[in-house]
């Protein structure tokens, strides 16, 4: 019944890619050289910034060398077809594919075949452990030299769920941030962990899960030191025993922490003497949430992250996967206000109980509704050029 139907939602652009007055679409590299990019999807266009990344740099004479590491893809990817296209131009392509998706093996061998027989390097990841990281590396000559473009996500390089999933994705040409997806390329091709060293991003299993827990133990000595301790993290599922027992110890010292968590949660908020300072809601609605953001509160100075990993014994431990800081102030206060808003949910989030029931919360008497990812939905129209 279309009564029932929810209206049809489509992708925007995100104000710096949007056509100028004269039609053209604006220079992609220009606008990432400018100052990191974030982009939200599915309220952001997959096809009008990450698929149209890997198209551009396929084209570009000036582009020397794609890598990038292929977890779930369409069946018909555009992502794809753009490496081949670039090996077939004679790029240095270097792909890394992982074989192990469930349910993607068969795609996965198909385009591990069509990317070989382009002439690209196509890898399998490191020997024992699944590659779950979502990055994408781009070097260009450029007047002044070589520079590195980085796209760092949440989600799959996928145009299918990328329409369905709410995930995000951090552009930049920081060099630190190029050099470690560079260490990191290198790790996968090599198969071996070996003794690569990351100077921005955290990368599993090498130094994530010790950064993580030193993150959350500086939380509790800045609230013992009276400055306030904080934690807000969104992720699919929270099960890693070492990192439940730390946030247990954040909420004894009296930490205050938010979590969203999708799915699987083996913590219990709001026991008294252990978790009374936790609280964990979960967000369903029309949208699967997929996206994985962190902020500690560092004293006033908050850090935020954004990453492909999960707080699971299994993505720390046993796959690769990469978590990058995001340093420019205007996308932390980005971030911040999808997390407000997810926060502030009174309509689609589930609240978990100490006994480990859910409740779902209902607007107060007077008190307006606020479904987040509508309220995102209405963000990203805000955003767009208006006519009259």
């Amino acid at each position: 019944l279309p009564a029932l139907c929810e209206p049809p939602w489509k992708p925007g652009l995100p104000p710096r890619l949007r056509p100028g007055a004269d039609g053209r679409e604006p220079d992609l590299f220009e606008v990432i050289a400018r100052g990191d990019l974030l982009v939200h999807h599915p309220y952001d266009s997959f096809a009008g910034s990450v698929q149209r990344f890997v198209q551009v740099a396929a084209a570009d004479p000036a582009v020397l060398a794609i890598k990038q590491t292929l977890y779930r893809t369409s069946r018909n990817s555009p992502v794809v077809r753009s490496l081949v296209e670039a090996a077939e131009r004679g790029k240095q392509v270097a792909v890394l594919i992982e074989l192990k998706a469930s349910f993607d093996e068969a795609r996965n061998i198909e385009w591990a075949e069509a990317l070989e027989e382009a002439g690209a390097h196509v890898a399998y990841g490191v020997v024992g452990y699944k590659t779950h990281a979502k990055v994408s590396l781009v070097v260009r000559q450029e007047p002044e030299g070589l520079r590195t473009y980085t796209h760092i996500a949440t989600g799959n390089y996928n145009t299918d769920t990328a329409e369905l999933y709410t995930d995000l994705g951090l552009f930049t040409c920081d060099p630190a941030i190029g050099a470690d997806a560079a260490a990191l390329f290198n790790m996968l091709t090599s198969g071996h962990l070996g003794d690569q060293r990351f100077e921005r991003l955290l990368v599993a299993p090498v130094n994530m899960r010790a950064r993580v827990l030193e993150l959350i133990r500086r939380e509790i000595a800045e609230q013992r030191a009276g400055a306030g301790g904080r934690i807000v993290a969104k992720m699919n599922s929270l099960e890693d025993p070492e990192i439940v027992s730390a946030l247990y110890d954040a909420s004894a010292a009296g930490v205050a922490i938010d979590l969203v968590v999708r799915g699987v949660c083996r913590l219990r908020p709001g026991i008294p003497g252990a978790s009374e300072s936790i609280r964990v809601r979960s967000i369903v609605g029309r949208f699967l949430e997929h996206a994985r953001i962190f902020v500690f509160g560092n004293g006033g100075r908050p850090e935020y992250f954004l990453g492909s990993a999960d707080w699971m014994s299994r993505n720390l431990d046993w796959r690769v996967e990469a978590m990058v800081p995001v340093l420019s102030e205007p996308l932390q206060r980005e971030l911040q206000a999808i997390l407000d808003l997810q926060l502030a949910d009174n309509c689609k989030a589930w609240e978990l109980q100490p006994d480990g029931s859910w409740r779902r919360p209902e607007p107060a008497p007077g008190e307006s509704r606020r479904p987040s990812q509508q309220a995102l939905m209405a963000r990203a129209l805000g955003r767009e050029p208006r006519t009259a």
